[in-house]
């Protein structure tokens, strides 16, 4: 298990007071490591769960060759121009064989799925004949020999893999595992996630409203977040004020509990705030916690360590900050944990409807709504106010328009890296 001091060593211009979005992602990548233990599941309980080993196919799929739709099958051979006239022998339905054998001049129709039995190969679509008296007719050029068939194995053969491990299982590879007759699967054990909030001023629901104070809404938005990941357990562990020994004691108590704990608020420079004080001094010292200034807005400061063997990632209090930071370094550090090999959130190019300001020198991540224009091309345009404390913009976008470290300004028109939120994908 390398060091924090180790990691920073490793990356070229680490500077912790002014690190750059990329460089966090690569310190955190080091940082955390997959879970190692596993577990067998049934298929229904398997979503949103990560393969632990790869998945090999015991069958071949399809297991016959088989017809791709309702038609009339026959030997492909036989057709060498001009109009083919065949005769009609018999129905083959899917699931059952039909055993007889078709001689030259024969056909059988067919229904889509049905084995196609020795000697026949094509499959004319039933609409692209003319039929009468028990017999049809195939007009020259109406299929070529071969057509409409779909071959043993040509979807995944006997002995091949079927899914690798590292994959983060969704509907449609439950469906793949259950065609290949297979009813458990071996996936790595959930990572368990701790969460608190932290501060004086966060009222929980249900509290009297006091002045000065606010409704802690970022528990809720990480609790959506981590549902939304699907293979992680975790355990709200409420609002923590900002006193010593309650924090001492959220902490040791999460380390304890799960395999990495996410704080928010009492990261940044104040001078009321002991959290980053217990931090350092359960993480034991600058060795295994650091606090970063990451250039980049909103949320610029983190902090990240571990805490006996969970990994902390300590977030800003701010509510837009905290969804970022964790869309931005959180999320892909906890799919690493759970053993995903899944890339992150793909960034989408939509041309932009309004100038956007940006300093060239920090990452930006704005708010913003993605919609089709009458052009069909992807367009993007902020949802209103853009500071960090303003959630009602949050809940309005769809995306967040990520601007790069260098850039300065947009111009109308001009195209934008877009991070769709998941579920608008």
């Amino acid at each position: 298990m390398k060091s924090i001091s180790d990691i920073a060593a490793a990356l070229q211009g680490y500077d912790p007071h002014a690190l750059h979005a990329d460089a966090a992602l690569q310190f955190l990548a080091a940082l955390v490591q997959p879970v190692q233990a596993c577990e067998q599941v049934t298929i229904k309980s398997a979503l949103g769960r990560v393969l632990a080993v790869d998945l090999v196919s015991p069958i071949d799929v399809p297991a016959h060759n088989n017809s791709a739709m309702d038609g009339y099958a026959f030997d492909g051979a036989q057709l060498r121009g001009g109009t083919l006239r065949l005769t009609v022998v018999g129905t083959a339905l899917a699931g059952t064989a039909w055993s007889a054998h078709l001689g030259p001049g024969q056909c059988l129709k067919i229904m889509t799925g049905a084995v196609l039995p020795a000697g026949v190969d094509t499959v004319v679509p039933q609409e692209l004949v003319e039929t009468a008296n028990g017999c049809i007719h195939i007009a020259a050029g109406t299929v070529k020999q071969g057509d409409n068939r779909r071959l043993r194995g040509e979807d995944l053969p006997k002995g091949r893999v079927a899914l690798s491990a590292g994959r983060h299982l969704g509907p449609a590879d439950l469906g793949l595992i259950a065609s290949l007759g297979i009813a458990e699967v071996t996936v790595v054990r959930r990572p368990k996630v701790a969460y608190f909030s932290t501060g004086d001023e966060i009222l929980s629901l249900g509290e009297a409203q006091r002045e000065g104070a606010v409704y802690d809404s970022n528990r809720y938005t990480l609790f959506g977040l981590l549902s939304g990941l699907g293979g992680v357990d975790f355990l709200d562990m409420g609002v923590v004020k900002d006193e010593p020994n309650a924090l001492r004691a959220a902490f040791e108590s999460a380390a304890q509990q799960a395999d990495a704990i996410i704080t928010s608020g009492g990261v940044s420079v104040g001078e009321a705030d002991h959290t980053k004080a217990v931090m350092r001094l359960l993480a034991g010292g600058d060795a295994g916690v650091v606090f970063w200034k990451i250039a980049m807005r909103p949320g610029r400061p983190m902090a990240v360590g571990r805490i006996g063997n969970a990994v902390l990632f300590g977030l800003p209090g701010n509510p837009v900050a905290v969804m970022v930071t964790f869309l931005a370094f959180v999320r892909p550090a906890l799919l690493r944990m759970m053993g995903c090999k899944a890339e992150p959130l793909p960034l989408l190019q939509a041309r932009t409807v309004e100038p956007i300001r940006k300093k060239p020198g920090r990452t930006e991540f704005q708010r913003a709504w993605v919609s089709t224009g009458p052009d069909g091309i992807l367009q993007v345009q902020t949802t209103g106010q853009q500071g960090s404390g303003v959630l009602s913009s949050m809940a309005q976008a769809n995306g967040l328009i990520v601007l790069e470290h260098h850039q300065g300004n947009v111009a109308v028109g001009e195209t934008v890296r877009v991070m769709m939120f998941e579920g608008y994908l």
